[in-house]
């Protein structure tokens, strides 16, 4: 998919942008969500890992498991879709980069959740797609993570949503839907670990 550089986006990437990052979110959903928290330290933990095959990639794939649910924060929900108000904030109030914005955008399959709550076109317009390894080392890190931040098999990680979630609900929906999706992307960040040492 061709994707056309987001006109506000101007901030560039360095190298201390996880540590931006890790403090925004500490800042949003520390106290007031203190296990989203827990879970957003996780999922960074994960993202380290990663580091090895990552190479100058490892530090943006950081910042944006340390923002991935930041849209959750209570002075942030605006649509009540966290990727979108999440990547919205960090887009209007800090300029952030766009392929930050992007993958906080699309984590772990969101646009599929977003159809679900009539929000698809909504995202895809304003945060278009990217296609990139790290939007896969993304989903890795997020669903091999408790919502306490410990380590878990994918499948665990979906049971618990649902479980979560209930039957009926629109999120357990999403996550049969994305299933396939979700689990190849955890298989295929997994084979890259193990090729790489």
């Amino acid at each position: 998919m061709d994707v056309h550089p987001h006109p506000r986006s101007v901030t560039p990437m360095n190298k201390n942008t996880a540590a931006w990052a890790r403090d925004l979110a500490r800042k949003h959903l520390e106290t007031a969500l203190p296990r989203r928290w827990a879970h957003t330290q996780g999922v960074a933990r994960q993202a380290r890992t990663l580091a090895p095959i990552l190479g100058d990639q490892a530090d943006l794939l950081e910042a944006a498991a340390w923002l991935h649910d930041i849209g959750y924060a209570p002075n942030l929900v605006d649509t009540g879709f966290h990727p979108l108000d999440g990547a919205r904030h960090l887009h209007n109030s800090h300029q952030a980069d766009f392929l930050l914005c992007s993958l906080v955008a699309h984590h772990s399959c969101a646009v599929i959740e977003a159809r679900q709550r009539g929000l698809g076109e909504d995202l895809l317009r304003e945060f278009p797609q990217v296609d990139t390894g790290l939007s896969r080392a993304l989903i890795y890190c997020d669903m091999t993570t408790t919502p306490d931040g410990e380590p878990v098999p994918v499948s665990e990680r979906l049971t618990e949503i649902r479980e979560r979630y209930g039957p009926s609900h629109l999120v357990t929906r999403f996550t049969h839907l994305a299933e396939e999706e979700l689990v190849g992307a955890v298989q295929d960040v997994q084979e890259k670990v193990q090729l790489s040492t």
